[in-house]
Protein backbone atom coordinates (compact mmCIF):
# COMPACT_ATOMS: atom_id res chain seq x y z
CA UNK A 1 0.00 0.00 0.00
CA UNK A 2 1.26 3.16 -1.04
CA UNK A 3 1.59 6.69 1.15
CA UNK A 4 -1.44 7.85 -0.88
CA UNK A 5 -3.53 5.14 0.71
CA UNK A 6 -1.74 5.74 4.24
CA UNK A 7 -3.10 9.68 3.93
CA UNK A 8 -6.50 8.47 2.82
CA UNK A 9 -7.00 6.27 5.83
CA UNK A 10 -6.32 9.10 7.68
CA UNK A 11 -8.59 11.53 6.19
CA UNK A 12 -11.22 8.91 6.43
CA UNK A 13 -10.73 8.37 9.62
CA UNK A 14 -10.90 12.25 10.58
CA UNK A 15 -13.88 12.93 9.05
CA UNK A 16 -15.56 11.73 12.40
CA UNK A 17 -12.82 11.76 15.09
CA UNK A 18 -13.69 14.68 16.84
CA UNK A 19 -11.41 14.23 19.78
CA UNK A 20 -8.46 14.51 17.24
CA UNK A 21 -10.00 17.15 16.03
CA UNK A 22 -10.35 19.05 19.32
CA UNK A 23 -6.54 17.85 20.13
CA UNK A 24 -6.05 20.37 16.90
CA UNK A 25 -3.71 16.72 15.51
CA UNK A 26 -2.15 17.40 11.73
CA UNK A 27 -0.36 14.71 10.26
CA UNK A 28 3.45 15.06 9.53
CA UNK A 29 4.26 11.27 8.00
CA UNK A 30 1.73 8.95 6.83
CA UNK A 31 2.81 5.66 5.33
CA UNK A 32 1.91 2.03 5.95
CA UNK A 33 2.52 0.74 9.46
CA UNK A 34 3.94 4.12 10.43
CA UNK A 35 3.08 7.89 11.24
CA UNK A 36 3.85 10.94 13.01
CA UNK A 37 1.21 13.10 13.68
CA UNK A 38 1.83 16.19 15.79
CA UNK A 39 -0.40 19.17 17.88
CA UNK A 40 0.48 22.02 20.15
CA UNK A 41 0.00 21.73 23.83
CA UNK A 42 -3.23 24.44 24.84
CA UNK A 43 -4.62 25.75 27.54
CA UNK A 44 -7.76 23.58 28.76
CA UNK A 45 -5.31 20.59 27.96
CA UNK A 46 -3.54 21.23 31.34
CA UNK A 47 -4.32 19.72 34.70
CA UNK A 48 -4.30 21.24 38.00
CA UNK A 49 -0.73 21.41 38.29
CA UNK A 50 -0.12 23.29 34.76
CA UNK A 51 1.13 20.42 33.16
CA UNK A 52 -0.79 18.11 30.13
CA UNK A 53 -3.70 16.17 31.29
CA UNK A 54 -2.46 12.27 31.31
CA UNK A 55 -5.55 11.48 29.79
CA UNK A 56 -4.85 13.70 26.64
CA UNK A 57 -1.14 12.71 26.55
CA UNK A 58 -2.39 9.11 26.18
CA UNK A 59 -5.61 10.22 24.06
CA UNK A 60 -2.83 11.24 21.61
CA UNK A 61 -0.70 8.34 21.38
CA UNK A 62 -4.13 5.96 20.94
CA UNK A 63 -4.71 8.57 17.85
CA UNK A 64 -1.53 7.86 16.35
CA UNK A 65 -1.76 3.83 17.23
CA UNK A 66 -5.11 4.47 15.75
CA UNK A 67 -4.26 5.58 11.98
CA UNK A 68 -0.61 3.51 12.18
CA UNK A 69 -2.46 -0.06 12.56
CA UNK A 70 -5.70 1.05 10.03
CA UNK A 71 -2.97 2.27 7.93
CA UNK A 72 -2.70 -1.40 6.53
CA UNK A 73 -6.22 -0.87 4.87
CA UNK A 74 -8.08 -3.26 7.21
CA UNK A 75 -10.19 -1.90 10.23
CA UNK A 76 -7.92 -2.43 13.48
CA UNK A 77 -9.35 -1.78 17.23
CA UNK A 78 -7.56 -1.10 20.34
CA UNK A 79 -8.09 -4.23 22.61
CA UNK A 80 -4.60 -3.35 24.94
CA UNK A 81 -2.53 -0.46 25.64
CA UNK A 82 -0.50 0.95 28.20
CA UNK A 83 1.93 3.98 27.87
CA UNK A 84 4.77 5.43 30.64
CA UNK A 85 5.47 8.99 31.51
CA UNK A 86 8.68 10.23 31.44
CA UNK A 87 8.39 14.18 31.49
CA UNK A 88 5.52 16.36 31.40
CA UNK A 89 4.38 18.50 28.63
CA UNK A 90 3.19 22.59 29.66
CA UNK A 91 1.68 25.21 27.47
CA UNK A 92 2.32 25.89 24.05
CA UNK A 93 4.78 22.80 23.23
CA UNK A 94 4.54 21.62 20.25
CA UNK A 95 4.38 17.39 20.72
CA UNK A 96 4.89 14.56 17.93
CA UNK A 97 3.83 11.30 18.27
CA UNK A 98 5.24 8.64 16.20
CA UNK A 99 3.59 5.18 15.91
CA UNK A 100 5.70 2.24 14.43
CA UNK A 101 4.32 -1.42 13.52
CA UNK A 102 6.17 -3.74 15.87
CA UNK A 103 4.34 -6.75 15.07
CA UNK A 104 1.33 -7.75 12.48
CA UNK A 105 -0.19 -10.98 12.28
CA UNK A 106 -3.45 -12.30 10.60
CA UNK A 107 -5.72 -10.93 13.47
CA UNK A 108 -3.61 -8.93 15.59
CA UNK A 109 -0.80 -6.17 15.58
CA UNK A 110 1.87 -4.83 18.18
CA UNK A 111 2.90 -0.96 18.25
CA UNK A 112 4.88 1.50 19.41
CA UNK A 113 4.44 5.23 20.13
CA UNK A 114 6.46 7.52 21.31
CA UNK A 115 5.79 11.24 22.10
CA UNK A 116 8.43 13.58 21.22
CA UNK A 117 9.18 17.09 21.60
CA UNK A 118 10.88 18.88 18.08
CA UNK A 119 14.21 17.98 19.87
CA UNK A 120 13.52 14.28 19.86
CA UNK A 121 13.09 14.33 23.49
CA UNK A 122 10.90 11.75 24.25
CA UNK A 123 8.11 12.46 26.92
CA UNK A 124 5.82 9.63 26.65
CA UNK A 125 5.94 5.57 25.31
CA UNK A 126 2.88 3.48 24.62
CA UNK A 127 2.49 0.52 23.92
CA UNK A 128 -0.67 -1.15 21.99
CA UNK A 129 -2.58 -4.02 20.66
CA UNK A 130 -5.08 -3.73 17.92
CA UNK A 131 -7.89 -6.65 16.68
CA UNK A 132 -7.38 -7.06 12.85
CA UNK A 133 -11.03 -7.28 11.98
CA UNK A 134 -11.46 -8.33 7.88
CA UNK A 135 -13.50 -4.94 6.90
CA UNK A 136 -11.73 -2.45 5.11
CA UNK A 137 -11.36 0.88 6.50
CA UNK A 138 -12.08 2.73 3.32
CA UNK A 139 -15.42 0.88 2.41
CA UNK A 140 -16.44 1.53 5.63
Amino acid sequence: MSEDKAKRIFNKMMEKDRFSHWMGISPVLLEEGHCVIQMTVKEKMLNGFEILHGGVAYAFADSAFAFASNSFGRIAVSIQGSMNFEKSSVLGETLFAEAKAIRVNHKTANFDVEIYNQNKEVYYRFRGTVYRKSDSVLEN
